[in-house]
């Protein structure tokens, strides 16, 4: 077992809120935004002669943006239902997840991060729900 591992499953045993499954997609959701979102964690330095990289940071608000493509990218309409399914009901759950992982140490924060970034980004029932209206659109394909 890694030392990831044994920590997220000691987060789990101390806050059984969220299942692994939540905590695993959070992290999958950081590597989605690095990959796909062009929010970058590190950024070259300007001068060529520096070949060091510099760490950049992502704030709660786009880690909660990177976590609702990567859910409806993944989930599609099941999305809300899925993280629902994980305990989690809204971005002040990421939060949560977050910070139990900064804690011991599997993710990091910088001094500007608060806890409260994460609360009320969006709303689940907006962005989850009424993205994949079918009543109209399905009536208007078929006539």
């Amino acid at each position: 077992m890694t030392d990831e591992s044994y920590s997220l499953y000691r987060i789990i045993q101390e806050d059984p809120r969220y299942c692994l499954d939540a905590y695993v997609f959070v992290r999958e959701s950081l590597a989605y935004a690095a990959d796909c979102m062009e929010l970058d964690f590190y950024e070259e330095l300007s001068s060529p002669e520096h070949a060091a990289k510099t760490e950049r940071h992502l704030t709660g608000q786009q880690l909660c943006e990177a976590i609702r493509q990567y859910a409806t990218n993944q989930f599609g309409y099941m999305a809300k239902i899925v993280l629902k399914n994980w305990g989690i009901e809204s971005t002040s759950c990421f939060g949560d997840i977050v910070y139990n992982m900064i804690n011991v140490g599997i993710m990091k924060k910088s001094e500007h991060d608060r806890r409260s970034h994460f609360d009320d980004v969006y709303s689940f029932d907006e962005v989850f729900q009424n993205q994949f209206e079918f009543g109209e659109s399905l009536a208007h394909r078929r006539s």
